[in-house]
């Protein structure tokens, strides 16, 4: 007998066992595997977060009533799993769901309620659509009529280049920027694929694909932050703004969009210059030119055929919802369609009731068939959506607990630091954080702490507000600063040097353009001259 006398278990046999069997007879492992499993580096990282909290409970005196003491500990609890992963991010995003009432900061039900209002049902619309703009590969072939058109006869780099990151940051625009990333960096690297790799490839055609790969992550980036459903930083803090002020006019879609796509638009060229400066050199077209040309573009095309009746809707019904974003508030004098329903419905209704439509209109290709079902949702990013959650149950805490009114007593002396000065240093401390951590973390982090030295110094809190939600999706040095550059930076063709090269000055100039902005144009936008 050799010990190893498990029967053969048929898996569709209805008498076979839930749980494995496994054999009586083993050898346990030793205590010394045991020991050296327990002491690692994720195990120390758990044990962080409970044992900052409970050193800030028992250490840390403030002049304030003990809730504010309890909500530092959840704080560094909280940042800590974030920071070092050690639990992974959606399940940390859950803890304030059984901190705060445990630590008396807020009861159950008010905690859960920050996990589910109008942003996180805007988020929730817009990833549904989004995943059938994916599913029907529409993103595809508007990349490859974007790409034919740029392309030139005889081709020209840089109008290609131009071609591919302006349709990148428009697909970012309507989704978040990671998931227009993975979607688009296969359309990118499948141009690419004609160019020679390995000890054939020339220098000229090394650049090329350097600057089309950093194109795609960096353009991801830029067009996130011109809609509110770009990215996640943008809905924390327009979450954030409508949690500690909830009798001031909402940031909404258009709103948002009025300052948020200059300030992109400006980035974005920016972005194509600097590439073009180090990535296109002279002659290249003529190199590049006997691998690309608008043949091998149409052929790709022509594979995709016809458009479908099903794609054609999912682009009406994304067409309309864009038309309902921008029209729900737009002036004093003329108010838009929310008005029709006494200011009730907000950006989120809409976004869940044309995802709603997705699963009612046929697609005409099987009987019976919509143009979505949840199987197709399951890529849903709940992740996110739980980040979101925890960033406006972080922010209620920080206000309620009175935490807040200590950090305000604490920043006194910034009282008499003009304006035009910590607005650069306050985008530029964001956007370095950010380098380090998630975008969102970094905006979770960051954002109460502006609103209150915006009360310190008697200024508008979004003129603090918005510089540093920005500068935390400046996250352009290190492929750890966001997902969407760790997509870029599998493909082989850029490394860290690359991504310092082209992304300190794009950091450099986006700090500028914002700090330009944010006085001018944002103060027309935002009304941030008047009283909060």
């Amino acid at each position: 007998m050799n010990g190893d006398h498990t029967p053969n278990l048929n898996p569709d046999d209805p008498k076979t066992p839930l749980l494995p069997v496994h054999d009586p007879i083993q050898r346990s492992p030793s205590s010394n595997s045991s020991l050296t499993s327990l002491f690692t580096p994720n195990n120390f990282y758990i044990l962080l977060g409970p044992l900052l909290c409970t050193l800030i409970c028992l250490l840390v005196k403030l002049d304030a009533p003990v809730t504010s003491i309890y909500m530092l500990a959840i704080l560094a609890w909280i940042f800590s799993w974030w920071f070092t992963e050690a639990v992974p991010m959606p399940i940390t995003s859950m803890a304030p769901l059984f901190l705060f009432p445990l630590f008396g900061i807020a009861s159950a039900d008010s905690v859960a309620r920050s996990y589910m209002d109008d942003v996180i049902a805007l988020v929730l619309g817009s990833f549904i659509l989004a995943l059938a703009v994916e599913h029907y590969n529409i993103h595809k072939r508007l990349a490859l009529n974007m790409t034919m058109l740029f392309c030139g006869d005889p081709l020209n780099p840089p109008l290609l280049l131009l071609g591919i990151c302006a349709t990148t940051a428009f697909v970012s625009m309507w989704m978040h920027n990671v998931a227009a990333a993975v979607i688009m960096m296969p359309v990118a690297t499948g141009i690419l694929q004609r160019l020679p790799r390995g000890p054939t490839q020339s220098s000229v055609v090394g650049k090329f694909c350097k600057a089309v790969v950093l194109g795609v992550i960096y353009s991801a980036a830029i067009g996130g932050m011109s809609t509110l459903t770009g990215t996640g930083v943008n809905l924390i803090l327009v979450g954030m703004w409508k949690s500690y002020f909830p009798e001031a006019n909402p940031i909404s879609f258009n709103t948002w969009f009025f300052f948020g796509f200059p300030l992109a638009l400006m980035i974005f060229f920016a972005l194509w210059a600097i590439l073009c400066l180090l990535y296109c050199s002279k002659g290249s077209g003529q190199v590049l030119s006997a691998y690309l040309d608008k043949a091998h573009l149409k052929s790709e095309l022509e594979l995709l055929g016809p458009m479908a009746f099903a794609e054609k809707m999912v682009l009406a019904v994304f067409g309309m919802l864009i038309v309902l974003w921008m029209t729900r508030s737009i002036t004093d004098d003329i108010p838009g369609w929310g008005a029709l329903f006494n200011g009730l419905a907000g950006d989120g209704t809409v976004s869940v009731m044309m995802a709603t439509l997705l699963f009612i209109i046929p697609n005409k290709k099987q009987r019976g068939e919509k143009l979505m079902d949840w199987n197709k949702c399951k890529k849903l990013p709940w992740n996110i959506v739980l980040l979101l959650g925890a960033g406006f149950a972080i922010a209620d805490g920080v206000k309620t607990s009175g935490l807040a009114d200590v950090l305000s007593k604490a920043l006194d002396f910034l009282e008499e630091v003009p304006y035009l000065a910590i607005a650069p240093m306050v985008c530029l401390i964001s956007a370095t954080i950010t380098e380090f951590t998630s975008n969102n973390s970094t905006t979770t982090l960051v954002v109460p702490l502006l609103i209150q030295i915006a009360k310190t110094m008697h200024v508008h809190p979004l003129l603090l507000m918005v510089p540093g939600a920005i500068g935390a999706q400046f996250s352009f040095l290190l492929p750890t600063g966001t997902p969407s550059n760790i997509v870029g930076f599998t493909t082989g063709h850029i490394e860290i040097k690359d991504m310092i090269k082209t992304g300190l000055p794009l950091k450099i100039f986006g700090i500028a353009a914002l700090s330009l902005l944010m006085p001018t144009l944002g103060a027309y936008v935002f009304g941030t001259n008047g009283e909060v």
